[in-house]
């Protein structure tokens, strides 16, 4: 259901469309629908959105907003980016209210995965 005047979808370039989905498929088991050879949709990730073909990436030293995925068990979040190809560009650190790591995917846009604190973290 779509709500009236609040963040609905969310758009990323990506040099290699097809790196990019097999990334978010085997670290995240996401799918895509195509829609032509420039664009693939995803859906029911907490938020729907695509990935459009470009040279541009989407990082926070350019300004981009950061988009945060939650995680029941960050280091092993972590680990699966790792194995899938992600780029960890911050490791796990806690900042107020849990903690988090920021990653790289393969074209280039910077992600984070954010978890609780755990008790043994206080």
């Amino acid at each position: 259901m779509h709500a009236h005047e609040q963040i609905n979808y969310v758009e990323f370039p990506a040099n290699d469309l097809e790196r990019t989905k097999a990334f978010f498929e085997t670290a995240f088991g996401w799918s895509f629908v195509d829609y032509g050879s420039e664009y693939a949709a995803f859906s029911d990730q907490g938020l729907d959105g695509g990935f459009y073909k470009s040279d541009l990436k989407a990082t926070t030293d350019r300004g981009s907003a950061l988009i945060v995925l939650f995680s029941e068990s960050l280091e092993e979040t972590q680990a699966k980016v790792m194995s899938a190809g992600g780029q960890i560009v911050r490791p796990i650190f806690p900042f107020p209210g849990g903690r988090r790591f920021h990653f790289i995917e393969p074209s280039g846009n910077e992600l984070a995965v954010w978890g609780e604190t755990r008790p043994s973290d206080l």
